[in-house]
Order: structure tokens, then sequence, then C-alpha cells
């Protein structure tokens, strides 16, 4: 579950430690620095260290953007699915028992593309979701051919919202944060921490000092990555309101 993250994570911590090892060898090469160049060595740092707290910064919000746009995109899927439950009832006896059988199993399908298996699982719920989302709208465009009334057109509209709003999910889920943001972000970081090894070196700071930064930095990208990914980290979108509304369907 925490595949993707978890790599994610130690990579960079990884990368970012081993670029500050650089750092203070090269500053250690270089021999003493006077006072004028030590101080222009903190402010290329503290604006190296501002840009990559923006950067971070940035990353973060998209992906926090992202996981509200998927919840957002949950609720209104519930909302579209227990909509046209209840305007089934306005198509005809027969049609109306059917409409509602299947937008019960669609429920079950969409409660379960939130907590999929695998990769294969997931492809299955996406078609079986497509299949009946085809079996619902037959029925309700037979039964508009037939009574082309404003009553039934409701049905017709609410079966149109259920595909629209499932379609939506897949967009929300779909969104990621771009590759090319990834590697600016990795790359700011490294020669961030090149540079706060050199300024370590010059400073003459210990050596455990200098892991703070990698590790805060990594620890930030975990949760970066954890958000983006929302099938393989900590936080994931639970379907409390699909839940709710199949635990309300049963109870009818």
């Amino acid at each position: 579950m925490l595949a993707f993250p978890f790599i994610v994570s130690v990579l960079s911590f990884i990368a970012l430690w081993l670029s500050a090892l650089i750092g203070i060898y090269f500053r250690k090469r270089r021999g003493t620095v006077d006072d004028d160049s030590r101080e222009d060595l903190g402010r290329l740092l503290g604006a190296t260290l501002t840009l990559l707290g923006l950067i971070v910064g940035f990353s973060f919000s998209m992906a926090v953007a992202q996981y509200h746009q998927r919840i957002n995109s949950e609720e209104a899927e519930a909302a579209a699915i227990g909509t046209e439950y209840e305007r089934a009832g306005l198509l005809p006896a027969a049609d109306a028992a059917r409409v509602r059988q299947l937008l019960s199993t669609y429920l079950d399908q969409r409660i379960s593309f939130y907590t999929p298996p695998n990769s294969r699982r997931l492809n299955q719920i996406d078609g079986t979701s497509a299949r009946l989302q085809a079996d619902i709208w037959s029925i309700v465009e037979a039964a508009a051919v037939q009574t082309p009334t404003s009553v039934i057109t409701t049905a017709v509209s609410g079966a149109n919202e259920v595909s629209n709003s499932q379609r939506s999910t897949q967009a929300a889920w779909a969104n990621r944060i771009p590759v090319a943001a990834w590697a600016l972000l990795e790359t700011i970081a490294i020669f961030s921490n090149f540079l706060f090894g050199y300024v370590a070196g010059a400073n003459r700071m210990t050596s455990k000092r200098f892991l703070v930064l990698p590790l805060i930095v990594s620890l930030a990208f975990f949760f970066i990555a954890d958000m983006d990914h929302p099938r393989d980290g900590v936080i994931q979108v639970v379907p409390h309101n699909l839940l709710s509304l199949s635990n309300w369907i049963r109870s009818r």
C-alpha cells in the first residue's frame, strides 16, 4: 500500500543526503573560508532554501487540491446515484424495479472502485460499471421513446448525471502532479542540499545536524506523493457518501 510514497521518500532521502555529503567534501577540499565568503554563502543558501520551500509548498498545495477534488467527486457521484434511484420511481413499474436493481449493483461497483486490490480488478470494475450504465440508459431511453413526457425526461436526465459523475471521478483520480514538476522539485532539492552541505562544512557543523534538511524534505516528499497517489499511500479517499447511500437503499 505504501509502495510509491515510501520509495519516493527513501530515494529522496538518500539522494539529498549524498548531495549534502558531496557539498561537505568540496568544502573541505577548498580549505578555509573568509568571513565575507561565508556571509555570501549564507545568503545564497537562504535564497535557495526559500525557493525550495516555495516549490514544496506549491506541490503540496496541488496535491491537497487533487485530494479534495477526489472527495468532492465521490460526493457528487453519490448524489447523482441517489437522485436517479428516486427518479426511477417515475418510470413504469417494471422499468423502475429494473433500474433500481441495476443502480444498486452499480453502486456496489462504485464503492469497490475506491479499494481495488490490484489494477486488474480495477479494470474489471470500470468495465462492469460501463455495462451497467449502458443497461440503465437503454431502459430509460426506451421509456422516454415510448412515453415522451417531462416526467420521464427527469429520469433520463438522472441517468445522464450518473454517467457524467462517474467520468468526473475517473478524471479526478487520473489527475496527478506532472513528472516535470517532480523533476524540478527533486533537482532544486538536490542543489539545495549540496549547498547546505557546502555551507555546513564551512561552518564546521556536526555531521548529525546536516541530516536534518534531507530528512525534512524527504518527509515532505512522502506526504506529497502519498496524496498524489491515493491508491498507494496512507491518505486515501473513503467513500463515506456512497456507503451511506448503500445502507439507505438496503434499508428501504
